[in-house]
């Protein structure tokens, strides 16, 4: 697998980038400005480092938790009256769990193919 090519990473990257932006447009992210910012901007760091780096199977598995924590967080930090914010922070945690576990036999197969060589 070529570096920068995997669809599911280009994704969650701009998911990472929307959910760590979000504060700026979405309504009731007062309270959540600070978990989007931090998880939207590990998403997204975790997103290059696998674009980077297809054999990396352990970022797929990082961004799945990244996106697992996102999901919980409206209820953890307590903002789900903020509406946006929560949709958003339930949105891009789906997205980013389901894409990220959906990359990882390709990741695991590019780490095998580059063992090989």
């Amino acid at each position: 697998m070529k570096a920068w090519s995997r669809w599911q990473d280009w994704v969650t990257l701009v998911a990472g980038i929307y959910a760590a932006l979000s504060p700026i447009w979405v309504d009731g992210a007062s309270g959540a400005a600070a978990s989007l910012i931090v998880l939207g901007v590990l998403i997204a760091l975790t997103s290059l480092v696998s674009l980077a780096k297809p054999g990396t199977v352990a970022t797929e598995w990082l961004n799945a938790l990244w996106g697992v924590l996102l999901f919980v967080a409206p209820w953890a930090i307590t903002y789900t009256e903020g509406q946006g914010a929560s949709w958003t922070s339930w949105v891009v945690g789906v997205v980013t769990v389901v894409l990220s576990l959906t990359a990882v036999p390709a990741s695991r197969a590019a780490h095998r193919e580059a063992a090989q060589h």
